[in-house]
């Protein structure tokens, strides 16, 4: 795409760099069975959002002001296999559910961001069914990139899987019925009141895809934002091309998983340095934990999950807190079929009370809250060993020191010009900080 070409890529809307989001599974949640037996068509209407609104004090209460929910809408199985992006699922509620819900969070200050399933869909869904019924002919063909050549009344439809998996029919990216099709989910969602878009498996998608459908939602919802799921690829060319806000930052999460799992500090430097090299580009969505991989307590070890913390929420990005991580909860992702269920649990009815893990929480993100800079400022590695770090992201103005103990034993490490512990646990003294075993801290300047 040569530069006379490029789609301009807007600036991100003023309220995103204020944002942490609070990133929910809705089905496992709300307690949904997700392998029902009982076909889409047939299910009653379960009124259970409520329940996800009930959390949302828990969610003002750790200072965060956003709200991520993955898939809402009808679904065969686990939300990801679409039948209707404009039906809420029944196992979820219905409109007026909904509805409460957006208008519950909006309340308090807190946004909604929904997740857009626009890859593929589910081989129950109506455009998809059409298809077996009436191959070729069918007003809905378009939508998928299918060569009918050989096809006879009968045969199977030679279509597309999305990686394979059988339940899930891709759509053709390049065709006019597919973008006016997700250009309608969108805007109808964001008419209803959402505040943006995850835009699901947005890898698999080309990015003059989304070059082309997200200028037309843009057109009626300026302040709308879009962050795309990219687990690898180029991330900054994709951004450009597609215009998209933001991408899902895998990289940094690896780097923060590996590094403090593996006692290997030199592997997340490596990451925050690759990290910062994003920024002028664009502001990666930053997180420690989603609902597709290994609760992070699990995957570091429940005394370091502090550690993981103190690293979201000081370096730049769009942090998002995969609900119950707060709590430390455990949970082990499994290749298999129900490998998911661990890391998308039922939740109580209510909060439970706060552990020490979540007044860390409420530490780092009230210290985000009051430094907003940190959305998009450079952090530096002041000290490093295989065990120990320092990170330093400043402004002229400020800093932010966060220090990291891998080890079994006590360490000092320059405190980076830092005056005061924010957060963590550490004593500093002459501009040297004293952690104890396993131990971190945030500082400030």
């Amino acid at each position: 795409m040569t530069s006379d070409t490029a789609p301009s890529h807007p600036h991100e809307p003023a309220w995103v760099p204020h944002v942490m989001w609070w990133h929910v599974y809705p089905l496992g949640f709300v307690g949904a069975e997700v392998r029902p037996d009982v076909p889409v068509v047939d299910r009653p209407v379960e009124h259970r959002l409520g329940r996800i609104a009930d959390w949302l004090d828990h969610v003002v209460a750790l200072g965060l002001n956003g709200l991520l929910l993955g898939p809402v809408f009808a679904s065969s199985t686990h939300g990801y296999d679409t039948v209707d992006h404009l039906r809420i699922d029944p196992r979820l509620g219905d409109d007026d559910d909904f509805d409460a819900l957006v208008r519950a969070a909006h309340d308090r200050g807190v946004r909604v961001l929904l997740d857009g399933v626009f890859n593929h869909v589910g081989r129950d869904h109506p455009a998809f069914r059409a298809l077996e019924t009436e191959g070729p002919d069918a007003p809905t063909a378009p939508l998928f990139g299918i060569d009918w050549s050989g096809w006879r009344p009968g045969d199977p439809v030679p279509v597309g899987l999305f990686e394979g998996h059988d339940i899930l029919v891709a759509l053709d990216h390049d065709a006019a019925a597919t973008e006016d099709l997700v250009v309608e989910a969108m805007t109808h969602w964001l008419g209803r009141g959402v505040d943006g878009w995850r835009l699901d498996a947005a890898y698999a998608v080309p990015p003059a895809f989304w070059a082309r459908v997200l200028p037309r939602v843009r057109e009626r919802f300026p302040d709308a934002w879009f962050s795309g799921e990219v687990i690898h690829g180029d991330a900054a060319a994709i951004v450009s091309a597609s215009t998209m806000d933001s991408t899902t930052q895998y990289e940094l999460w690896q780097g923060i998983w590996h590094g403090i799992a593996d006692r290997n500090c030199h592997e997340l430097a490596h990451a925050v340095e690759r990290h910062d090299a994003l920024l002028p580009t664009f502001v990666p969505t930053t997180f420690a934990g989603n609902h597709d991989v290994t609760r992070i307590a699990s995957a570091v070890g429940e005394r370091f999950a502090g550690h993981a913390a103190a690293v979201l929420f000081t370096v730049a990005g769009t942090p998002v807190v995969y609900a119950g991580d707060e709590y430390g909860w455990t949970g082990v992702k499994e290749e298999r079929e129900g490998g998911d269920d661990a890391v998308r649990p039922e939740f109580p009815g209510e909060p439970p009370a706060a552990v020490p893990l979540t007044h860390a929480y409420e530490a780092l993100i009230a210290l985000r809250r009051r430094e907003p800079w940190l959305h998009r400022a450079h952090t530096d590695v002041t000290h490093l060993t295989n065990t120990a770090v320092v990170l330093r992201t400043a402004t002229a103005d400020a800093a932010v020191v966060t220090a990291l103990n891998l080890s079994d034993d006590a360490v000092e490490l320059p405190a980076a010009d830092a005056t005061r512990v924010e957060a963590g646990g550490g004593d500093l003294r002459d501009g040297t900080l004293r952690l104890p075993a396993a131990g971190w801290a945030v500082l400030s300047r």
